[in-house]
């Protein structure tokens, strides 16, 4: 008599992890807000390439065919829509899936939904790195709320970090970078200021919450007050940014030539607008 072998079967395991993603917040008439879109992208080619992308549908609060003409849109335009978010909604299996109970972050942490301020993040899943981009001119998108982003503890960051040349230092948050940022790279720092002991490379972005300090040619992209502070400046010894923001608010290298490129400037916001002015 012979007898079959028991086969040994393993238990199929769930992991929660989270990501960073960015949320655009179509508002109507929609061919201006997707006209608005267009002048971001062409100032910034490639921004979005291999960003994943949550539509955030609550404001405009779509029809389901127009919803599947807007991801069409944006698919056309290089924007690939992971999730969208729309109350009470029910979408078909051909748009992609709805999400619920996102969570933006601030230089505070994250907020639970849309309202208030979650309790302090626990050490295995501390906010290592986000991104928030959002325009803030009239007829521009909302570019790039972030939904959220967690890191596994004990994992990555300080090696990261030594790849990098960064060295963090101050319990401000202070985030110094001893190399130069080449083409490509991205630098990313919830947490405060951002400090460049060399120079930027086109092509390359600088995030910070806080100001940005560039001790060299700034030419790529800077990003300060990512996080709604307004008092951020972005400070650099030459002046040949593709673009610099300050909690939302942008500039465009054509519209600063002739007028503060090549230079030592700062940016900063002067009420609701974002003044670049050379540095005396």
């Amino acid at each position: 008599m012979t007898f079959a072998a028991p086969v040994e079967t393993k238990s199929i395991r769930f992991r929660a992890r989270s990501f960073v993603a960015f949320s655009l917040t179509p508002e109507a008439p929609i061919s201006a807000w997707l006209e608005g879109l267009d002048h971001w992208i062409g100032n910034s080619p490639g921004y979005f390439a291999g960003r994943p992308v949550v539509l955030d549908l609550n404001v405009l609060k779509p029809e389901v065919a127009d919803i599947a003409l807007l991801v069409a849109s944006l698919g056309a335009r290089g924007i690939r829509v992971y999730a969208i978010e729309l109350e009470g909604a029910s979408l078909g299996l051909d748009l992609p899936p709805l999400l619920t109970g996102a969570k933006e972050a601030t230089s505070d942490g994250l907020l639970s939904g849309r309202k208030g301020k979650a309790e302090a993040l626990e050490e295995a899943g501390k906010l290592e790195t986000v991104f928030s981009d959002h325009g803030k001119d009239a007829g521009k998108p909302e570019e790039g709320k972030l939904v959220e982003i967690k890191a596994e503890a004990g994992k990555g960051k300080a090696a990261k970090a030594a790849e990098a040349g960064v060295v963090e230092a101050g319990q401000a948050g202070t985030l110094m970078v001893k190399s130069p940022i080449r083409s490509g790279q991205s630098i990313f720092h919830p947490h405060g200021d951002v400090i460049v002991l060399g120079s930027v490379a086109s092509g390359s972005e600088i995030i910070a919450a806080g100001s940005i300090h560039v001790y060299g040619t700034l030419r790529g992209r800077a990003i300060a007050g990512s996080q709604g502070n307004r008092s951020a400046r972005i400070f650099c010894r030459r002046n040949e940014a593709e673009l610099i923001s300050v909690d939302g608010w942008y500039t465009t290298a054509e519209e600063m030539e002739g007028v503060s490129r090549g230079k030592a400037v700062q940016a900063f916001l002067e009420g609701d607008m974002l003044a670049v002015v050379p540095l005396n």
